[in-house]
This record gives structure tokens, sequence and C-alpha cells, in this order.
């Protein structure tokens, strides 16, 4: 059964840090639903490869490369999208970082830089795209939370605080906005296998640990999240604000599994 209000034709969306893992599965997912892409990253090179990708699908795309640490490539990217497409209607919000040490010794620099990247980073990009989301009364902006938004990952304390942190940002975000037509929530991916991680689920007792927590006995494929981030980027969302929509295969959910 199809649902217009799904669909995202004429729509322009920008993913930051959309050339790999959950923000490129994001990137295909809202170009196979209409809309016009441009994925965004630090590296050329995956620019333009999911540039490639986009354009096979018949969508509209531009090659552009930015960083959530510098707000002048983000005011950049937006004005080269403004240049060609007039409007950016989605904003997805899914750079990050993340790197397990134990609490005690994290020096400080290192919580410095997880901070920077996945709490501020995503308050620069909110606010470059939200202004211009306000000035034409439309937009939808997705930020990417985690697991451990909601509860404890061992040794990865940073990452949880900066994590937890985007949700609140999230919610500040959608009560000051929503009255000027821009809905922002955030998607909370469980446990996704990616080449990045695929050696620490498949090798590792940590790896055994998330499976055994997950009732569905796997781990996500990344093109799981894009029915997620369509449903939230598109018409049939319009009320929906201030969420954090979990995609975990019930991992939150469980308690004993046997």
């Amino acid at each position: 059964m199809s649902f217009s209000g799904l669909e995202l034709n004429g729509k322009t969306a920008v993913v930051i840090g959309g050339t790999s893992g959950i923000g490129r599965a994001i990137a295909h997912g809202l170009a196979d639903a209409g809309a016009n892409v441009v994925a965004s990253s630090r590296r050329a090179e995956e620019v333009e490869k999911t540039a490639v990708e986009i354009e096979e699908k018949q969508r509209q795309t531009l090659r552009l490369t930015s960083d959530v640490a510098d707000r002048s490539t983000l005011e950049s990217l937006l004005a080269e999208c403004l240049k060609a497409f007039g409007r950016v209607d989605i904003l997805v919000n899914s750079a990050g970082v993340t790197k397990r040490t134990p609490t005690l010794e994290v020096p400080e620099d290192e919580w410095n830089w997880i901070m920077e990247t996945n709490l501020t980073g995503t308050l620069r990009a909110c606010q470059v795209f939200g202004k211009q989301m306000i000035e034409q009364k439309y937009g939808r902006i997705i930020n990417i939370a985690s697991l451990s938004t909601f509860v404890a990952l061992y040794e990865v304390a940073a990452y949880a605080a900066s994590k937890a942190a985007v949700a609140s940002l999230t919610k500040s975000l959608a009560i000051e906005w929503s009255q000027h037509g821009v809905n922002v929530n955030a998607i909370a991916p469980g446990v996704f296998k990616t080449a990045l991680n695929t050696k620490l689920l498949e090798e590792t007792q940590r790896g055994q640990e998330f499976l055994t927590r997950t009732p569905m006995k796997r781990f996500g494929k990344v093109e799981e999240l894009a029915g997620a981030a369509v449903f939230l980027a598109s018409d049939a969302a319009s009320f929906v604000n201030g969420e954090v929509l979990v995609v975990d295969g019930g991992f939150l959910a469980s308690g004993v599994n046997q």
C-alpha cells in the first residue's frame, strides 16, 4: 500500500556525514523516496562516490565537502544548495565520532573533540540551515542520537554524554522552531553493522553482548534506517516534533531474553 504523504518528490535534502555508514544509507533512502540529495562530508573522494550513486537514481545532487567543526564550510554548503535548488527542505545531521576510553583516563582534549563533533557540530548545522528553513516557513531536521542517549555503554562516556545532549538539543529546537514550520526530530539507531565496526561486532564479547540484548537476534542493516528517515522527512510526519525515534530491533525493550 502506498501513502503519498511519504513521497519526497521535489524536496531537497542535505545529509551531513552522508557519505558512509548510517548517513549514506539515509541519503540513499531519501533519494529513493524522490528527493534531490546532497550528501556531504570532509572527504572529497567519498562525496564524489556518493554523488554518482545518487545520480544513478535519477536524482540531482552536488559535490560539496563540509566539516561540522568549521561553520564557514556549512554556510558555503547552504549557499551552494540555495544557488542550485532554491531551498533546502530536509537536513540530516549524521556526522559523528566515538572513542572507547575508561572514563577515569579520558583526556580533556578527547572529551572536547567528541563533544565538538557530535553536539556542537550538530548545533552549528541546525543553526545554519535552520535559519533558512525558518525564513521559508518549512523544514524537517533529523539528528542522529544513539542507544547511549538512553542507556550507558561501557567506556564511551563522552560519546554517551554527547548523544544524550543531542536528544535534549533536538527537543529544545523542536519547541522553538515548530511554530515557524520547522519540525526537529532524531533517530536513535541500535546496533548496525558497518565497515568500521564489523570486526568488533563479530569477534568480541562486546559484540556478542549487543547481539544477546537484541531480541531480533541479529544486527541491523543500515538500509533499515532509511524508512524512519523518510517518514520523519515527509509530510506524513507533519505533527511529529521533538521525538527520538528508536530503531533498535527491540534492544531498549530487552530484559530477560531466554
